[in-house]
């Protein structure tokens, strides 16, 4: 079993509850400033700042004192983040490691891994991806093959990875893995941290249909882990997977900071590192329909006293403005520390809904026209790449299918679907692929 946290003493709960209850947005806002005040420092390496981030709390407020954090409620996360760029400084580095690996691993990691990964992950020395999707177990993430062995202090791990966004260049990966074959479908699953930069791993770039090069494929043929890497215990993969999900819906939208044109070695670094993550996304506003240019574009083709047009774009905007609202709500929900509801669910599928809406908006607007690509079309070519990255918004992240199903199930209290092989040792049950 992973180690209990230390208990708190009861004077030490009661002053942190007290804490707790008398801050607010502004408090915290002002009490950052104040400690910036006497700590930043632009001609510091980005490293330095965020080793000093770290040891003072700044960076995770909502961790744990004893990992790096001030024990505060959760949604003064986003209020520092916020502040720290408001401010002019930076905050903990983009990407995968503190969206999805670090949270992961301090909710169900052992010490020891909290120890060796957390500190290095929120300075930004190790970079994550995620290996989850495989060729025949993709929104049925719990039917992967991916096949994990004991050998003595290792794990030996064979298998296919696909999607992987950042593998490429990733220094760790969070790896679902399959343990016991003989315990069912997703009992038998196990969770790892495994480093990517070993001869047993190899990354092959996909080429997608827009022209861009975003995920890979990753193969592990005898990869080594240490027993050690193992998160959670063996056959807990799929619970942990579902916090790592649940943090993945979270943090779903990929905002870029709008960082301090200030000069300094410190700030060259972030703005460096920033350009860096976002090559990687940079046709993801393709993908979710680009809504922004739908009225201008109207205007500039002559359309937009067009009645069907004009009905058109009024039920793209008004789609995405409830989308808004619900994810607005959803986050106010998650600042106040209430569970998770359909939200995530809901806000897929509408985000999937939009971008396809979008798409054909763009078609009605431009004709023809948007097909083209290259310097002489529209827009050099960004609603050709519109039209062929869109499909992508409902399948990412799982399907538009699983999201009717999970909000079927747990929001309309439906039945499961059938599942002969349920409760059936894995090697026994029916697979893709």
């Amino acid at each position: 079993m992973i180690p209990a946290e230390p208990r708190e003493s009861a004077v030490a709960v009661i002053e942190r509850m007290r804490e707790a209850v008398q801050l607010t947005p502004e408090g915290v806002r002002a009490e950052l400033a104040g400690w910036i005040t006497g700590h930043w420092d632009p001609t510091m390496s980005l490293l330095e700042w965020r080793t000093l981030l770290a040891a003072s709390g700044w960076a995770t407020p909502s961790w744990p004192e004893r990992w790096h954090g001030k024990g505060w409620p959760a949604w003064t996360d986003a209020v520092v983040a916020e502040a720290l760029v408001d401010l002019g400084t930076v905050g903990v580095p983009l990407g995968l490691g503190m969206q999805l690996a670090a949270p992961t691993i301090l909710e169900h990691g052992t010490d020891d891994l909290r120890r060796r990964y957390l500190l290095p992950t929120i300075r930004g020395e190790i970079t994550w991806c995620q290996l989850f999707s495989e060729p025949g177990a993709g929104s049925d993430l719990a039917g992967a093959t991916t096949t994990a062995v004991r050998d003595g202090d290792e794990w030996i791990v064979n298998g296919q990875k696909v999607w992987n966004t950042g593998a490429h260049y990733a220094d760790m990966g969070i790896l679902v893995a399959r343990t016991d074959w003989d315990a069912p479908k997703h009992a038998g699953l196990s969770f790892f941290v495994i480093n990517m930069r070993q001869l047993g791993v190899t990354v092959r770039p996909l080429r997608q249909m827009n022209h861009h090069q975003s995920f890979n494929e990753v193969f592990l043929d005898d990869a080594r882990i240490p027993a050690r890497d193992m998160v959670g215990e063996p056959g807990e993969g799929w619970h942990v997977a579902l916090t790592t999900l649940s943090y993945e819906r979270k943090y779903g939208g990929r905002v870029r900071p709008n960082l301090s044109s200030a000069p300094g070695r410190l700030l060259d670094e972030a703005r460096a590192e920033v350009e860096h993550y976002f090559e990687s996304y940079r046709w993801y506003p393709q993908r979710s329909g680009r809504v922004d240019l739908v009225v201008d574009r109207a205007r500039e083709n002559g359309v937009d006293q067009e009645p069907v047009v004009r009905q058109e774009i009024a039920r793209l905007l008004s789609l995405q403005m409830v989308s808004q609202w619900t994810a607005s709500r959803a986050s106010a929900a998650r600042a106040l520390g209430r569970t998770p509801g359909a939200e995530g669910s809901v806000g897929k599928l509408a985000s999937s809904e939009i971008s396809r809406s979008a798409a054909r908006v763009h078609s009605l607007i431009g004709g023809a026209s948007g097909l083209l690509r290259g310097s002489d079309a529209p827009l050099d070519g960004v609603i050709a790449e519109v039209l062929v990255s869109t499909p992508g918004q409902s399948i990412a992240g799982g399907t538009d299918e699983i999201q009717k199903n999970i909000l079927g199930e747990k929001m309309l209290g439906l039945p499961r679907e059938p599942s002969p092989e349920f409760g059936e040792p894995f090697r026994l049950a029916r697979r893709n692929g």
